[in-house]
């Protein structure tokens, strides 16, 4: 857990250190309660360790609109990993929100973090909102962090910053699923500015990979964006315990015959492989970050995926 003197309430704490230039150029105080205030800042701080044969919740802070229930026991194969359901008591992310979640997961861990449902964000009039996400997994853990998708609903503005960090000998499992918008509300890419980073890192601080997403209104129908359609979902699989080659080729394996567009490669440094989908329909593309999570949990583990149904 942070020290002590952290003050996890302050400007400092909450707040990217960057956030990207059109973005910050909406800046602003909002008509509603401004940054900072205590319904505005949502904190989640957790910490995992390997005791008594299984994964344990050790450390937890919790500030709504983030909060959680106790971890749950819910692999057969793997009965000592903790399943831990992220939830969110304000319902959606809304203007000038300002979030982070931090997860550190001690070694020889096993850890699995979701979310109870989507992750919607409103649409907003003045400023933005921002979500940081913290992951340490530390030698010989077992981490998989696979959030329902993001939601953005029409004129959002959003940012999200994910950092991980794998010491050597630990796995991360990293996945992120984009929704065009509320499609049963016919809104298609009609947000303001969706901004997310996903960042891979050693402890020492080496940069291993980085994956930007930048979507703007009316700007996301090329080919090298989303090509039209409406879900784009990605699973970063970095990991020491197989060739990123044998990685790569379970995650095309995987893929196939789902007939959805996607495109597998390995990861910079060796560190692992990725896989990034294309698809206009939600049930599928569940069907398809599930079927390459599989594909990953089968190669890593030996063992089947749970059936994990929301609670």
């Amino acid at each position: 857990m942070p020290s002590p003197t952290v003050d996890r309430l302050s400007p400092e704490y909450f707040e990217p250190a960057r956030v990207p230039p059109r973005l910050a150029a909406l800046a602003g105080p909002p008509d509603t309660l401004p940054s900072g205030s205590p319904a505005k800042v949502g904190i989640l701080d957790l910490a995992f360790e390997h005791q008594a044969g299984r994964t344990e919740l050790v450390g937890r802070y919790q500030k709504s609109p983030l909060q959680l229930m106790r971890p749950l026991y819910v692999d057969p194969h793997l009965p000592d990993m903790a399943f831990v359901y992220v939830m969110a008591t304000g319902g959606g992310i809304a203007q000038a929100d300002r979030y982070r979640m931090d997860v550190r997961c001690g070694p020889d861990t096993r850890v699995h973090v979701t979310t109870q449902a989507a992750t919607k964000v409103y649409g907003m009039e003045h400023d933005y909102a921002t979500q940081l996400v913290r992951l340490t997994a530390e030698p010989g853990s077992y981490v998989e962090y696979l959030p329902d998708p993001l939601i953005p609903f029409a004129r959002a503005r959003f940012y999200q910053h994910t950092s991980v960090t794998v010491a050597p000998g630990a796995t991360a499992v990293v996945g992120e699923t984009v929704a065009a918008g509320r499609l049963a509300r016919d809104e298609r890419h009609a947000y303001h500015h969706l901004a997310t980073d996903l960042e891979f890192r050693r402890p020492d601080g080496a940069l291993l990979a980085v994956d930007t997403l930048r979507l703007e209104a009316g700007a996301a129908a090329g080919p090298a964006v989303q090509a039209g359609h409406d879900h784009v979902s990605s699973l970063f699989v970095v990991t020491d315990r197989a060739a990123p080659k044998e990685i790569a080729d379970a995650l095309h394996a995987a893929l196939a015959f789902l007939e959805l567009p996607y495109g597998v490669s390995i990861l910079p440094h060796d560190c692992g492989a990725w896989i990034r989908i294309l698809g206009d329909s939600p049930p599928r593309i569940a069907e398809a970050q599930h079927a390459a999570w599989s594909s990953v949990r089968r190669l890593l583990t030996d063992g089947p995926v749970p059936d994990l149904r929301k609670p």
